[in-house]
């Protein structure tokens, strides 16, 4: 098994590692926050525009998993290293951008999931239903979708329609819809596909298992977060660096 240190070598010199995910980040940021506005306060929904607003739809969509899987690199440290209150201020204001979210919260329950991740101390895993994908996924709404979520969005779009007037077929379309199916795509590829249980098992104590993806559809399916058994081995490698962190511990392994 690849040491902590060859897997930190694998993503990028702790120097640069800053520079490259906040660069990224802003990209994430700027494109969610550029279309969101585009789409609720200039572009004209029509029947002749739905395909268009159904393509809007998709891409905000990934770009609203990007900016959890953002938050997630935060949490860990790994989105500005070494600076604790800057990856908390900026993992916390994009986690209540994507649904209200606290901070805290969030954090604490994510490090119980990685102490204990696929049994009965997991939050994020579901005891109960740990093959099927429905039962889980609501266990997992009803664990992190509380009051402080309902109020954000509630609000949210009470303003759009009833203050500025923006029809609700544009809100549902493209801002809730997305929001609901990337949290979807964001259980199926980064907790459900990879703690769920089956007869082959898991291959070590992070009861984690990893897709086969190449890296361009790991990219648009979870920015990543599918190479998950890489991740918990080495949680603080950032997104953007698990495709060659999972070089490297298959070649260590090889090697080995």
């Amino acid at each position: 098994m690849a040491s902590a240190q060859q897997i930190r070598l694998s993503a990028a010199p702790r120097s640069g590692q800053a520079t490259i995910g906040l660069t990224l980040a802003l990209g994430i940021v700027a494109s969610w926050l550029a279309i969101h506005a585009y789409a609720m306060f200039v572009f004209d929904l029509t029947w002749t525009s739905l395909p268009f607003a159904l393509l809007m739809a998709v891409v905000q969509c990934w770009l609203s998993v990007g900016l959890f899987i953002v938050s997630h690199d935060a949490m860990h440290g790994s989105l500005v290293p070494g600076h604790k209150r800057i990856n908390g201020a900026i993992g916390g204001s994009l986690l209540f951008l994507y649904a209200g979210f606290g901070w805290t919260r969030m954090r604490d329950a994510h490090f119980d999931h990685h102490k204990a991740p696929g049994t009965e101390r997991d939050p994020d895993f579901s005891a109960d239903h740990p093959t099927s994908f429905w039962p889980w996924y609501a266990t997992f709404l009803r664990r992190y979708f509380g009051w402080r979520s309902i109020l954000f969005v509630s609000t949210v779009v009470t303003v759009y329609w009833l203050v500025l007037g923006i029809p609700v077929e544009k809100i549902v379309l493209l801002y809730g819809a997305p929001a609901i199916a990337s949290s979807m795509q964001l259980f199926y590829f980064g907790t459900f596909r990879p703690h769920r249980h089956d007869g082959e098992g898991f291959a070590d104590e992070h009861n984690a298992r990893s897709d086969g993806f190449g890296v361009l559809a790991s990219l648009a399916s979870c920015f990543h977060f599918g190479y998950h058994h890489e991740h918990h081995r080495a949680p603080h490698v950032p997104w953007w660096g698990l495709p060659r962190a999972r070089r490297a511990m298959s070649q260590t392994e090889l090697n080995a």
